[in-house]
């Protein structure tokens, strides 16, 4: 029987249970090889079993995900791996991530914290926080930030309100005590990060009808760009013609790193498994690209219902995921929508958004996720609120000094 994500679920007990009273030491040790990274990695399912909304990983994912030799975050990051024990049994994980590029883009010297997964008990977080701390503290940080896992073109903020449904594809999710963890360490809020939910029937009224159709009609009529589907087929010419405006359309937002081409390459080369090019649209003036969206399919709810897990041969996984993936998928994420500085105005995000709308419509989705947005974003929040979407889950990033 499913449990509700506020309440303990049987895992979460159990592994209190094991590991004792608070005043049983706890043992901090770091992951150096492959059969500890892989420990580290079914720990969640440790924590998350009989969770009603968690969904799983692919194992063989997540262990390419932290393998220096297959993620190109780490040829600019360093990265500490640690796994907390007590009485031999593991009953948290944390990850301590010093980002080369973060701290020479914005000029800080910000370390950051992800991977944290933990029993409910204090002495554990604290044990965990410590440790990544010391490591980022001994190499010159002067504040710790997260959760991360690894960076904000990852998986990016903890879940603090919106607990009553799953994570759509990409974004993160936790039990609600870890903001009891987190907080009693002393973290304080640097910034929300906010996810609306569109409905499409809502989405029809609001967009396909009525004032925001005239305005998509009038900047149509000028006549001044163009507005296709990307092609898949063509992936890698595509790839090449987007990257300019990637880092161009965020380079000023909150958080934002530029990507590597490696990076963006290796981003790209993993959304294209998944991705549906009708969902993809690319703004173009002078056939010149200034301007682009990726909608992505929901995947989690095939995903979870196929439930990955150590002990399933992937391969089996694998055949239930892509079973389940033919009818179960029925919502979309807004993942990116963005224009080259100097187009902002144009007219051309309303564009994108009514057509990833229309095709929506077409393709019988019940709703999308606009994720994530920065609560400081007031243009992209007002296009959400204009739309029809509601705020219905928050995630928050945040920080403690550590000097």
């Amino acid at each position: 029987m499913s449990t509700s994500p506020d309440i303990m679920s049987p895992a979460q007990a159990e592994a209190n249970e094991v590991a004792g009273a608070s005043s049983e030491p706890v043992q901090i040790a770091e992951c150096r090889t492959r059969a500890e990274r892989r420990q580290f990695i079914e720990f969640q399912w440790e924590i998350y079993r009989d969770d009603a909304y968690w969904v799983p990983p692919l194992v063989s994912e997540r262990e390419a995900f932290y393998d220096p030799a297959k993620n190109p975050f780490f040829e600019h990051a360093e990265v500490g791996m640690f796994v907390a024990r007590r009485k031999g049994r593991i009953v948290g994980t944390i990850l301590a991530i010093l980002n080369h590029r973060h701290n020479e883009f914005h000029q800080e010297r910000t370390g950051f914290f992800g991977g944290f997964e933990c029993i409910n008990d204090f002495s554990v977080a604290k044990a965990l926080f410590d440790t990544a701390r010391d490591w980022l503290r001994g190499r010159g940080m002067t504040v710790m930030r997260g959760p991360a896992t690894m960076s904000s073109n990852d998986e990016w903020g903890l879940l603090i309100e919106g607990f009553d449904s799953e994570p759509v594809v990409l974004m993160p999710y936790n039990p609600r005590y870890y903001i009891d963890l987190i907080e009693q360490y002393g973290f304080h809020k640097a910034m929300d990060l906010l996810a609306w939910w569109v409905p499409i029937d809502v989405a029809q009224d609001k967009v396909l009808k009525g004032k925001f159709e005239r305005v998509v009609n009038a900047v149509l009529k000028r006549g001044k760009f163009t507005v296709r589907n990307a092609v898949l087929k063509d992936f890698n010419t595509e790839i090449e013609r987007l990257k300019k405006i990637y880092n161009g359309a965020w380079e000023k937002n909150w958080g934002f790193v530029p990507l590597t081409d490696h990076e963006l390459q290796h981003l790209a080369n993993n959304l294209k498994q998944f991705a549906d090019e009708d969902f993809i649209f690319v703004a173009e003036v002078n056939g010149e690209p200034v301007g682009f969206s990726v909608s992505l399919p929901n995947v989690n709810r095939p995903l979870r219902k196929a439930y990955p897990n150590p002990k399933t041969p992937e391969w089996w996984t694998l055949l239930k995921f892509l079973w389940y993936r033919r009818t179960m998928v029925n919502s979309v994420r807004v993942i990116l929508l963005g224009l080259l500085p100097q187009y902002r105005a144009s007219g051309m995000d309303a564009v994108m958004i009514y057509k990833t709308l229309e095709t929506g419509m077409r393709k019988g989705v019940i709703g999308g996720e606009m994720s994530w947005i920065l609560e400081t974003n007031e243009d992209m929040n007002r296009i959400n609120k204009l739309v029809g979407g509601k705020i219905y889950k928050r995630y928050r990033v945040y920080d403690i000094p550590i000097v």
